[in-house]
């Protein structure tokens, strides 16, 4: 794109693009495991990184770098790198930045697969964690040690939608020597932007609202810092855990409509926030548009919206948020978020289950907590799903 002072709803339709020979309005899909060089000289060159020419669509592919681009864009961030999943983004960034006999910080609410590989896997190599309820930065200095490499957030959390100071985990990440990576699925770059609030690091799984449509499955990863790149780059390539050509046009193709559809999702997560606060049989909900939500002012000043995510527990627990999620119409009973569609899930026995019931605890997710994904349906209707399923508790 030519002017990068473009505004984000322009940079989210040209950002990336680049011209072909066929003058394609779009960019195409360039479905070639290699590329053929002009010359002994160009391959070298390519091997040697002097030129800008592709190889093998493992190590970079056309398609893969429009999208790659456009994220890092809109991030406001030095250079991205597109992977096949959102853990293989988390993963890639867990190799490259912790090493054996290293330690990290976590987001004690973090996604559950994000913990589990973690305790199971690099636990393996030695490398320890720490899960703490970052929303307080006290439990962050507390959780430093001398060999601490990464302090790695969730905000908003999942899914419990605690709010942590992306400002003030960066200040205390300078001052201790670790690079801060922030999750910024929840949000997307169109309602926060994590580099621009000191972090070194930003990643996302594209599954949710940069693709938006519950039809592929990618990650990305966008760094500030170039030799940070380079080395979770280094990394992902190694791994081969890049994301496919296919994957990034149907990525490029729903991060058009970012903003539309956040916009559109969270004027419905606000009304029906308003209904859940207001029902008898609901015991509590947890949306940073709410007043009662702790850190409603911290959302107000590092977000731009509070976006479409809640999570809300029953008077009655469990059973009665069975009963609810067994009786929704409209509602999709389904992991995942993020889309055009609602979803509802059950967080302890679905993306936590592999978590611990004394780890769950401490990190706020009780049995009770029901997750909800607002879409961009009719708000009348969404309520309505919830009345209806609410009579049979």
């Amino acid at each position: 794109m030519k002017n990068p002072n473009a505004g984000f709803n322009t940079k989210l339709i040209h950002a990336g693009a680049f011209e072909d020979e066929f003058g394609s309005a779009t960019v195409p899909i360039y479905q070639s495991s290699t590329f053929k060089f002009k010359n002994a000289q160009h391959g070298a060159d390519c091997f040697a990184g002097k030129s800008k020419g592709y190889i093998y669509t493992r190590i970079g592919n056309p398609t893969i770098r429009a999208l790659e681009q456009n994220i890092t864009s809109l991030e406001n961030g030095f250079d991205g790198i597109a992977t096949s999943s959102g853990m293989a983004a988390i993963t890639s960034v867990y190799m490259a930045l912790l090493g054996a006999n290293s330690h990290i910080i976590s987001t004690g609410a973090v996604y559950g697969p994000a913990r589990g590989v973690l305790e199971q896997d690099f636990s393996r190599f030695n490398v320890e964690a720490s899960f703490v309820d970052t929303s307080n930065t006290k439990n962050i200095l507390e959780a430093i040690r001398p060999n601490t490499r990464v302090l790695y957030i969730e905000t908003p959390a999942n899914p419990t939608m605690d709010i942590t100071d992306i400002e003030a985990c960066a200040k205390i990440a300078k001052e201790h020597g670790l690079l801060l990576v922030v999750d910024n699925t929840f949000s997307s770059p169109y309602l926060q932007k994590p580099l621009d609030l000191g972090a070194d690091v930003v990643l996302h799984s594209v599954t949710k609202f940069i693709n938006g449509h519950a039809d592929i499955v990618g990650g990305i990863i966008v760094a500030k810092d170039p030799e940070v790149y380079k080395k979770i780059r280094h990394s992902m390539v190694f791994m081969g855990c890049n994301m496919d050509p296919t994957q990034a046009f149907m990525v490029l193709r729903g991060v058009k409509t970012l903003s539309i559809r956040i916009d559109r999702a969270q004027e419905n997560a606000k009304k029906v926030a308003d209904f859940l606060a207001s029902h008898p049989k609901v015991e509590w909900i947890r949306y940073p548009g709410l007043k009662n939500h702790p850190q409603h002012e911290l959302a107000k000043k590092q977000m731009k919206g509070f976006g479409s995510m809640m999570s809300f527990g029953l008077k009655g627990g469990y059973e009665a948020g069975r009963k609810l999620m067994d009786h929704v119409q409209l509602a999709l009973l389904a992991v995942s978020l993020g889309g055009v569609e609602t979803l509802i899930q059950h967080p302890a026995s679905m993306t936590h289950a592999g978590v611990s019931k004394e780890n769950k605890k401490a990190a706020g997710i009780t049995d009770d907590l029901v997750r909800f994904s607002v879409g961009i349906e009719d708000a009348e209707d969404i309520i309505g799903d919830l009345r209806q399923a609410f009579e049979h508790i």
